[in-house]
C-alpha cells in the first residue's frame, strides 16, 4: 500500500471512530508500527489529526483536505459515480463541470466520448481533458484555490456568456435543511453560477457528504435536479433527498 493510500485509510478510520491505535493500524494496513507512527506524524503536522500516546484522535478531519489526499479517499466509489454520471451525458451536450476528486473521475470516464463540449473551472480536469479527441474544452478563468478550482467574479462573468445543457458540481455537504454546501464562500458562488447557467443540475458526491453541512451554502436542494452517489448513505437520508424533488441515482 502506497503512502497516500495509507494516509487516506487512516483518515477514514479517524473520521469513522474518532481515534486510532498504532498497533491496530499496523495490523490492518500490513505495515510496521514505525511506518504508522511516521504516517500519523505526517497527518498531525498537516493539522488533520492530533497525536496521542499510542495513536491519534480526530482534529480537523471534517475540514477541507489536500487535493492529493482527497483523490485517494473512497476512490472506488468515486470512480463508479463518475461512470454513472458520464452515462447521463448525451452526444453533442454542453457540459459544465466544477472541480473535485469525484468530478475528475467523471472527466476520466469521458475518454471515448465524442462531440461533447466541457466548460470547467478546474485545472486538474482541464489537464485531464486537454487534447482529447472529440471533446471541445472551455476553461473558465479566475482566482486559483488550493483545490485547483478557478473562482470569483471573473469566473462568474465568463460563465455568464455560456448556456449549459447540464452542470455537474461536487459538494462537501448535502442536507435537506441547508442544501448543498462547501468550504469556501467564493467557490460556493461560482458553483451556484454553474447551476444557474444549466438546464439540468446534477450533484455528484460520495455518501460521506450526505447529511453533512459545511461552511458556505451553494444552493438549496430545490435548485438540484439529480444526485449521483454510492450506496453508503442510509435509506432514510436518500428518501429525504428524494422527497425534496431530487432524482437519486445510486451505484
Amino acid at each position: 500500500m502506497r503512502k497516500a493510500e495509507r494516509l487516506s485509510a487512516i483518515l477514514d478510520r479517524v473520521s469513522d471512530g474518532g481515534s486510532v491505535d498504532v498497533i491496530e493500524l499496523a495490523a490492518a494496513l500490513g505495515v510496521s508500527g514505525a511506518t504508522v507512527r511516521r504516517d500519523l506524524q505526517t497527518l498531525s503536522t498537516n493539522g488533520l489529526l492530533v497525536r496521542t500516546h499510542g495513536g491519534a484522535v480526530a482534529n480537523q478531519v471534517g475540514d477541507e483536505l489536500p487535493v492529493r489526499v482527497k483523490a485517494t479517499r473512497r476512490h472506488g466509489d468515486k470512480r463508479r459515480i463518475g461512470a454513472a454520471a458520464a452515462a447521463l451525458i448525451h452526444d453533442g451536450a454542453i457540459v459544465g463541470m466544477t472541480g473535485g476528486s469525484t468530478a475528475l473521475e467523471l472527466a476520466r470516464a469521458l475518454n471515448e466520448r465524442r462531440g461533447i463540449t466541457v466548460v470547467t473551472n478546474a485545472l486538474d480536469i482541464a489537464v485531464e481533458l486537454a487534447g482529447r479527441n472529440g471533446i471541445r474544452l472551455v476553461v473558465i478563468g479566475g482566482i486559483v484555490r488550493h483545490s485547483l478550482e478557478l473562482v470569483g467574479p471573473a469566473a462568474e462573468s465568463m460563465l455568464s456568456n455560456y448556456h449549459l445543457d447540464m452542470a455537474f458540481i461536487g459538494v462537501d455537504g448535502l442536507s435537506i435543511e441547508d442544501g448543498c454546501t462547501t468550504y469556501d464562500e467564493m467557490e460556493a458562488q461560482t458553483d451556484l453560477a454553474f447551476l444557474r447557467r444549466s438546464r439540468r443540475s446534477i450533484v455528484i458526491a460520495d455518501s460521506s457528504k450526505i447529511g453533512r453541512v459545511t461552511f458556505a451554502r451553494i444552493s438549496a436542494l430545490s435548485e438540484v435536479d439529480d444526485l449521483v452517489t454510492d450506496r453508503g448513505a442510509t435509506p432514510e437520508d436518500l428518501e429525504a433527498v428524494r422527497s425534496a424533488g431530487v432524482h437519486v441515482v445510486t451505484v
